[in-house]
Order: structure tokens, then sequence, then C-alpha cells
């Protein structure tokens, strides 16, 4: 049971992550493709845990390694540059807040079981 629950955590984190980057590129690059985002979040997530494993251990510089890694993904797979990715990647924050806080709400979920840091 416990593989299909961390099976759960992981697609519902992916498709609220996924979500987030779908509302922050539409409004940033007018970019309307819930695919492609879905994409965009799976090869950011598991490149961020790459990179969180093999950096994360250094105080601040791990960290800001992963969140690099992350907007470089989105900079590689939308168009518009390094300020326009880092613009997806906040509003992606943002929404996926707002999600998780509605998922909340309704007692489907809580913010520390998909993990968004200071929540």
């Amino acid at each position: 049971m416990a593989v299909i629950d961390s099976l759960i955590v992981f697609v519902v984190g992916l498709l609220v992550g996924a979500f987030g980057i779908y509302v922050g590129a539409r409004l940033i690059v007018d970019v309307e493709d819930y695919t492609y985002a879905i994409v965009t979040a799976l090869i950011a997530s598991v490149l961020w845990a790459i990179v969180g494993l093999f950096l994360g251990w250094i105080p601040l510089i791990g960290p800001v390694i992963a969140l690099l890694v992350y907007i470089g993904v989105l900079n590689w797979r939308y168009p518009g540059g390094w300020l326009r990715a880092t613009g997806i990647a906040l509003i992606a924050w943002a929404a996926s807040l707002v999600v998780l806080y509605v998922l909340a709400a309704v007692g489907i979920t809580t913010f520390d079981a998909i993990g968004v840091p200071g929540v």
C-alpha cells in the first residue's frame, strides 16, 4: 500500500506542479499546452532531484543551484529567456500554493504531503 500511496503523491504533485507551470507559461509567454507543462514539470523535478541528491547538502549553494536548474528547464522549454522563465517559476509557485490550499481545505491532502517548501 505504501507504494500506491507514494505513486498517488507523486502524480498529484506532478499534476499540481504542471498546472502551476501551465498558468505561468500562459500568463508570461502565452503558451497554452498542459501536456507540455506536464513534461516540463517531469523533467524539472527529475533534474531538481538529481541536483538535490548531489549538491543539496551544501548550505545555501545546493538549493540555489537546484532552483537555477529548475528555472533553466523552464528557459529551455519556453520562449523568452531567463527573466521570463523566472516569472513562470514565480507564478507556478503561487498557483501551486493556491491549488494545494484548496486540496488541503477540502481534506484531500496537506501542504507537507506534496512538499511545498516554506508552508
